[in-house]
């Protein structure tokens, strides 16, 4: 499997969560176990550019390449979205962010100028318990800035 352009191999049970393999088998700590049964977002990587959530998606259905937070940095250069987070001060106690982030790139992919209703629709499912989410559609409207080269 292809994970933030690299080749692995795993020998692995094909039904062990794609997060317990990130995790675990590749050492990629940046997505989160949060709930187990995909209502928390905290697992959310990318697989062939969509979102999805690592904690229920066993193995043996992983179907491309998988891109997690780890792998958003190209050239020593953080991805607008982590940028944007930067310059709004979303985090607070941090630990849903990866998944946040990485819907957030899956969301801009999909709709590079997103509505309010867009960001609503796209990040349903990510739950913040400290409650950034004023800050987190701030940072999503920067970062479809920074992408659109404005």
């Amino acid at each position: 499997m292809n994970i933030n352009g690299k080749d692995f191999s795993f020998n692995a049970d094909p039904e062990m969560p794609l997060l317990w393999v990130l995790r675990d088998l590749a050492g990629l700590k940046g997505a989160k176990y949060g709930c187990g049964i995909a209502a928390c977002g905290a697992c959310t990587v990318l697989m062939n550019g969509n979102a999805i959530r690592s904690c229920i998606t066993p193995l043996s259905a992983v179907d491309g390449p998988i891109v997690t937070i780890e792998g958003l940095p190209k050239d020593g250069k953080l991805h607008a979205v982590q940028e944007a987070w930067i310059e709004e001060q979303v985090p607070q106690c941090g630990y849903c962010q990866p998944g946040q982030i990485m819907s957030a790139v899956a969301l801009l992919a999909q709709k590079p100028q997103p509505s309010d209703d867009d960001i609503n629709s796209g990040m349903a499912g990510n739950l913040c318990r400290c409650g950034t989410y004023p800050r987190i559609r701030s940072a999503i409207k920067r970062a479809a800035q920074k992408l659109a080269g404005s």
